[in-house]
């Protein structure tokens, strides 16, 4: 049985390997210790050399010249990836919380910083997957048309391009959640779902998981195991896309319908429907004086594409990026 001592090491390995997932060069133990200040864990530089020793061994880290410090290895990565389950339950819904937290977007001004998905796809197949979501950009089977580009190298959110790859950002449906947010509305994120769609209109649920109880992205499962027709809805309006499952208290609802509408004029959205006081929304039940919403996911899009055979590499919820250097879909 693992003693609380050494689980307590193995989460200051993991924010260590985190802390340096998410760098683009190495890091010294100084930085390091500040950034896991920024995460609010308090190790001096210290302890983190003495960590960073002990990681060296195990093979997840290595240095990078005397004064350059340390990069994560793919051992490392994998490790940050499988380690500690039990800790990660229930981290989706702190991830939508403090990417809400973060949004930044003014609707009237027209900037400030917006959450994004990231998909990945090979340089080869970039062309044939644009040519598929078409269809699904021209339903409105999306957040948002606005989409950015990025090439190897560059970076997307908290996301880096890969040798030979490029990348494709697309509005999350958390921007509706941050919105909310800034104007005092609390919203609970519910479940990430596959939701039937019938005659062009939302039917039912047949899928859901519940955020606070997972640690990975449903919807990034979803998407891998084929389990949407996107592109069916699109062309037919019969099938099953990606959605979200969210709450608020009855009362704010007209708040909620302005900011949803100032959203809408900025070209930002997904609502698909809001239901009524403590009513089922698509056989889902609500609290009491509770209102049930449904979002499009940004994932629908590239959902289109995988259910064709297009290699992709999701990463929901990958991070921000500032409104203003977003594009329309039809620009590219």
């Amino acid at each position: 049985m693992i003693g609380q001592e050494t689980r307590e090491v193995e989460r200051k390995t993991i924010a260590i390997l985190k802390v340096l997932s998410d760098s683009q060069e190495p890091l010294g133990a100084r930085v390091i210790a500040r950034r896991l200040g920024d995460l609010g864990i308090d190790l001096g530089e210290r302890a983190v050399r003495y960590h960073l020793k002990l990681m060296d061994e195990r093979g997840l880290t290595r240095a990078a010249g005397r004064r350059n410090g340390r990069s994560i290895t793919l051992r490392g990565i994998e490790e940050a990836k499988s380690a500690l389950v039990g800790d990660r339950i229930g981290s989706i819904v702190g991830r939508i919380e403090l990417l809400a937290y973060r949004t930044t977007f003014d609707p009237e001004k027209r900037n400030g910083e917006v959450p994004i998905n990231t998909a990945i796809f090979p340089k080869e197949e970039f062309a044939r997957a644009l040519h598929i979501m078409k269809d699904v950009f021209s339903a409105g089977l999306c957040v948002s048309e606005l989409v950015a580009v990025a090439g190897e190298g560059e970076r997307l959110g908290e996301v880096i391009v890969p040798q030979g790859k490029v990348g494709l950002a697309t509005v999350s449906s958390i921007t509706t959640s941050g919105a909310l947010f800034k104007a005092g509305i609390p919203v609970s994120s519910r479940f990430g779902g596959i939701l039937q769609i019938r005659g062009y209109s939302p039917f039912r649920f047949v899928e859901l998981i519940e955020y606070a109880g997972c640690s990975l992205d449903p919807q990034e499962i979803f998407v891998a195991s084929k389990m949407t027709s996107v592109g069916e809805v699109a062309r037919r309006g019969e099938g099953k896309i990606l959605a979200n499952f969210h709450e608020f208290l009855g009362p704010s609802r007209p708040a909620v319908e302005t900011a949803i509408a100032k959203l809408k004029e900025a070209g930002l959205g997904g609502l698909v429907i809001m239901g009524e006081m403590s009513e089922p929304v698509c056989e889902v039940p609500v609290g009491l004086n509770k209102i049930g919403m449904i979002l499009q996911s940004g994932l629908n899009q590239v959902a289109a594409a995988v259910e064709v055979g297009v290699e992709v590499e999701n990463h929901a919820m990958s991070g921000l990026i500032e409104y203003r250097k977003l594009v329309s879909f039809w620009n590219l």
